[in-house]
């Protein structure tokens, strides 16, 4: 547990590349390999290295300080972020993937 409080930040932005790497690769296998197989294998990588792993290194920060600090806090804007701003800068990735794959 100390492991992932002490490198938490270094976490947090791993994890933040690896869900846009699964962000891309989910578009890709949708209009380029126009794949429901690794369709489906891309929202799952989505699912493990974005909001699930993030909320939990949140709350165990939050458990663990026991005080919303600066950490928690962008965890917090990431998501709001991600269900509110975020949805429409997907939609417009997604309508320049489906133009750039679907050459």
């Amino acid at each position: 547990m100390n492991y992932i409080l002490e490198y938490k930040w270094i976490i947090l932005v791993c994890l933040e590349v690896l869900a846009w790497a699964s962000t891309f690769f989910l578009f890709y296998s949708r209009y380029g390999m126009k794949s429901k197989f690794w369709f489906r294998v891309a929202s799952i990588l989505f699912a493990i290295t974005g909001v699930i792993p993030q909320v939990i290194i949140g709350v165990v920060n939050f458990i663990h300080t026991r005080k919303l600090d600066i950490f928690t806090l962008i965890i917090v804007l990431l998501i709001v972020y991600g269900f509110t701003f975020g949805k429409k800068e997907v939609k417009k990735l997604d309508a320049w993937a489906q133009k750039k794959f679907s050459k």
